[in-house]
């Protein structure tokens, strides 16, 4: 199948990416991106508050989708390569999420490269995770389900955060929910044919990884390590049901898909999707587009099915 012809028609118009990235101009380009509140999905709620967490205080945006005496939740991770992306730009897909589910969503606004070091930004994530079962009665949850989700990067750290929660013990993770993760930062291009066949010309390109991943491993972040590359963990054996989201024009889809078979092969029970046509970031940047909507109802669909 060839790339969307909406996506397309939008990467056409993009200006050639910069000579030198930096943070605080790319991420002012995003948030002037970002949709006033009155064009945003209507919710019951949606609350900015903090979770006081064992490492501090935490940004959160809680998205309450109806009035209900309780509910399951999803705590989600937004992407951006670790130093881009907010609670305001991906503010429309936890709506999104809230909507398509049924779940109450906590959408997790964490320390970013390259002003926080490793592993700030992910024991946030972590952190706030075991902060809602801790609160679970007064955020009205059900005490039933707990997925965590994450797109890209917060992909990365949805697999880094189960697999630390299952090392401590901490059992409370029903589900787990990557949209076209990064999985694996080492971006040696012989390692996957994705890295090749999808190389340029789909928005997220082949060599552009290393550079603006470049905050993150210059904050501490080693990819050898497991936390950072959640596909060199060893053991993948009793971490939660998995739905994993790939998109057909994406560098990394492979390494996602990767790790769903070893997942399966650990005997977790993990569900790889592929949707063809999209390029990496089609659920944050065109999910306007109904075949790509679908990837918020199928992860309710997952979310729901009897046995995971």
């Amino acid at each position: 199948m060839t790339l969307h012809p909406a996506i397309a028609d939008v990467l056409s118009t993009l200006p050639a990416p910069p000579d030198s990235l930096d943070p605080a101009v790319l991420r002012a380009i995003e948030e002037s991106q970002v949709a006033p509140i009155d064009e945003r999905l209507p919710l019951h709620t949606v609350e900015d508050t903090s979770a006081h967490t064992r490492v501090g205080e935490v940004p959160i945006r809680i998205y309450t989708p109806v009035e209900a005496d309780a509910f399951g939740l999803l705590v989600y991770f937004h992407g951006g390569a670790f130093f881009l992306g907010s609670l305001d730009t991906h503010d429309h897909v936890a709506r999104n999420l809230a909507v398509e589910t049924g779940l109450k969503v906590i959408s997790v606004g964490y320390r970013r490269a390259p002003e926080a070091k490793f592993p700030a930004g992910l024991d946030d994530c972590d952190a706030v995770v075991r902060w809602v079962v801790e609160l679970g009665e007064s955020l009205g949850w059900d005490g039933d389900t707990l997925a965590i989700a994450g797109d890209s990067s917060g992909g990365t750290f949805v697999a880094a955060v189960a697999a630390t929660a299952h090392d401590e013990g901490f059992d409370r993770i029903t589900h787990q929910v990557l949209f076209y993760p990064s999985l694996d930062l080492d971006f040696d291009v012989d390692r996957y044919d994705s890295l090749r066949e999808n190389a340029e010309g789909y928005g997220v390109e082949t060599a552009g990884l290393t550079p603006f991943n470049a905050f993150y491993f210059d904050s501490g972040a080693d990819p050898a390590d497991p936390r950072v590359s959640p596909i060199k963990r060893g053991d993948l054996t009793g971490l939660p049901p998995a739905l994993i989201v790939t998109a057909e024009f994406d560098p990394m889809r492979d390494e996602g898909e990767l790790y769903g078979a070893r997942l399966n092969e650990a005997g977790v029970k993990a569900t790889v999707s592929r949707y063809a046509g999209a390029n990496h970031g089609f659920v944050q940047n065109f999910s306007w587009i109904s075949e790509f909507h679908r990837a918020f109802e199928e992860t309710a669909e997952f979310l729901t099915r009897p046995g995971e």
